[in-house]
């Protein structure tokens, strides 16, 4: 059953998202197209750039994504420290960036108008507008309906190019987050798109390891080819003149707020990734060494079922996935929301998750 999405996304449980749309039918977002003949991986570089520039106007940080074939990945964090210290001038200025007639007019209109009621109801609109900014279905609305236009228009033809509305995932804490940002970044891997990390075209990690290497004084041949290969291929600037949004960092830091950085270092997880997609991929030899990365005993998590985890998470997590008490206290509030309707609905008295939760997290 489909449930609503004010369910499904709420900030009081946790700012992070994964986000997954895919295409309809057997349409090709990118890549070849076996029954046309045609190639679509131009359009890899749309959602990069529209991703990230949505990031740059949206109180929302881009931390992982992967552009597949016929879908995408992301994972999204929901800044609302940030968006609540924006100014009205500086919510109308990015509220412009993305519809500039709307934007226009409400200035117009607050500088024309004497009347107090008039003001507190532009003053109303702004607000709204604040809080669609800070809103993940705005977020995927303006990419989506973006993309879907810009094929349509290649194509020259009309109708829906995405199989239906995007699917969302909560990861209530740390651990999932670290877990579902391994799985989307080795989904090249796992569909042999790629053979590593490093050459998965269009993905987070292969962004993340060319600007670690750019930053190296004495790089290694590896990354010398990534940085070759990167700029050859014009992954790095396609954008021009619009303003981009980088990546979320990942400082490594646990006393820092989330709005400045995910709390495990660049390297570890690096480290991490690398180790998973060894350990995942069965056509590629290797084993798990006696040392697992810091990030791993940190988190106090199973080799095996991290393993798992990563191969399987859209599996095993449904609409939210996290710990067990992480995933009790979300349903609790979902329940509780429900008992607060006019027309209150049943309550959610099962939640998938619990079960891979407990070997993945205990």
């Amino acid at each position: 059953m489909t449930r609503a999405r004010k369910e499904l996304i709420a900030v009081e449980d946790t700012p992070f998202y994964h986000c997954i749309s895919r295409c309809v039918r057997r349409a090709y977002l990118c890549g070849d197209d076996f029954q046309t003949k045609q190639n679509f991986d131009h359009r890899k570089g749309w959602l990069v750039d529209r991703s990230k520039f949505l990031a740059s106007v949206f109180s929302i940080d881009l931390c992982a994504f992967a552009i597949m074939s016929n879908h995408y990945h992301l994972v999204l964090f929901i800044n609302q420290e940030e968006v609540n210290s924006w100014s009205e001038e500086e919510v109308i200025d990015r509220w412009g960036r993305l519809f500039p007639v709307a934007a226009k007019n409400l200035e117009n209109l607050m500088s024309l108008t004497k009347s107090k009621v008039d003001l507190v109801a532009h003053r109303k609109k702004i607000e709204q507008w604040r809080a669609n900014l800070a809103s993940i279905s705005w977020f995927m609305r303006c990419l989506n309906e973006y993309i879907a236009r810009m094929a349509n228009k290649e194509e020259q033809c009309s109708g829906r190019f995405w199989e239906g509305r995007f699917k969302s995932q909560a990861l209530l804490d740390e651990k999932a987050v670290l877990s579902c940002m391994a799985y989307v970044d080795l989904n090249p891997v796992r569909a042999t798109m790629a053979a590593t990390p490093e050459e998965s075209d269009f993905t987070s990690i292969q962004e993340r390891l060319f600007e670690h290497a750019k930053r190296v004084s004495k790089p290694s041949k590896t990354q010398k080819k990534l940085l070759k290969t990167y700029r050859k291929k014009g992954l790095e600037k396609r954008s021009g003149k619009q303003r981009m949004a980088k990546l979320k960092p990942l400082n490594g830091s646990c006393h820092a707020p989330l709005s400045k950085g995910l709390p495990f270092t660049q390297l570890d997880y690096f480290k991490l990734v690398d180790w998973t997609g060894r350990v995942v991929r069965r056509d590629k030899r290797g084993e798990i060494g006696s040392g697992l990365p810091s990030i791993l005993n940190r988190l106090g998590i199973e080799e095996e079922s991290w393993i798992d985890s990563v191969r399987h998470f859209q599996k095993y997590f449904f609409d939210a996935a996290g710990s067990v008490s992480s995933l009790e206290k979300y349903q609790a509030r979902v329940n509780e929301d429900r008992s607060k309707q006019e027309k209150p609905e049943s309550p959610l008295g099962w939640i998938k998750g619990k079960g891979a939760s407990l070997k993945l997290y205990a």
